[in-house]
């Protein structure tokens, strides 16, 4: 069962074929940034569940048939929240490729925990908008020169994508859950822990403030570790 927000516009979407702002004519009322802008403030409050043309037409204090007027579906108005929390990458870091893949990762990583919201955007079919291509753009150029098939480093940069995504949406879906685990288990382990001595020792260690976020960069060094070895196969 669709409606009206459902609908999937087809060809490229209308971060891609909106009028230039500088067309001659009456200065339309809102733009696709403050459209955005509106639909963001909602997401961050309320969640993204709560985002519907309806409540960003009030928000703007314009109608759900106006604003079709500037979006012609749900899937645009995903199309511009995205881009808009994606933002621009940042400037390449690191001499070494591995390094310049590592920095481009903990970016995005950074950046999508800052609104979880946009993983689930990031996963549903869409056209990838001119920041998220942004992000292609500066992840390829840190694969120039290796010994690798176009599709091989697109396949490496959604490796490295998808891992950080996940523990995203794993990190924001599941904090209090795992907070209220660790501590319900640490009394269970403490009290047990002669049974259990490899599980104690285990969960004490993976506790400490510093090992927190060894999942994100562990995933990513051995993602890379592979890919260094299959480079270097190549230039054998």
């Amino acid at each position: 069962m669709t409606s009206a927000d459902d609908t999937v516009p087809a060809g490229p979407g209308v971060l891609w074929t909106a009028t230039p702002t500088g067309r001659r004519g009456p200065k339309p009322r809102h733009s696709l940034e403050g459209i955005a802008e509106a639909a963001i403030a909602i997401a961050d409050a309320e969640g993204l569940e709560v985002v519907t043309m309806q409540r960003v037409a009030e928000s703007l204090g314009t109608t759900k048939m106006a604003l079709y007027r500037y979006l012609p579906g749900r899937a645009d108005l995903d199309a511009v929240m995205l881009d808009s929390a994606l933002g621009a990458p940042p400037p390449p870091r690191g001499e070494r490729w591995d390094d310049a893949l590592v920095a481009w990762t903990g970016a995005l990583f950074a950046r999508a925990l800052e609104r979880p919201w946009s993983v689930e955007l990031a996963q549903r079919p869409h056209t990838p908008g001119p920041q998220e291509l942004a992000w292609y753009e500066t992840g390829l150029a840190a694969t120039d020169g290796l010994p690798l098939t176009a599709g091989e480093r697109l396949d490496l940069l959604a490796l490295l994508s998808g891992h950080a995504l996940s523990l995203v949406r794993q990190e924001a879906g599941a904090r209090a859950a795992e907070e209220e685990l660790a501590s319900g288990l640490a009394a269970v382990l403490e009290a047990h822990s002669d049974r259990f001595p490899r599980t104690s020792a285990a969960f004490a260690d993976a506790g400490r403030a510093e090992q927190r976020d060894d999942a994100f960069r562990f995933g990513v060094r051995r993602v890379l570790a592979g890919i260094a070895a299959l480079v270097a196969e190549r230039e054998a």
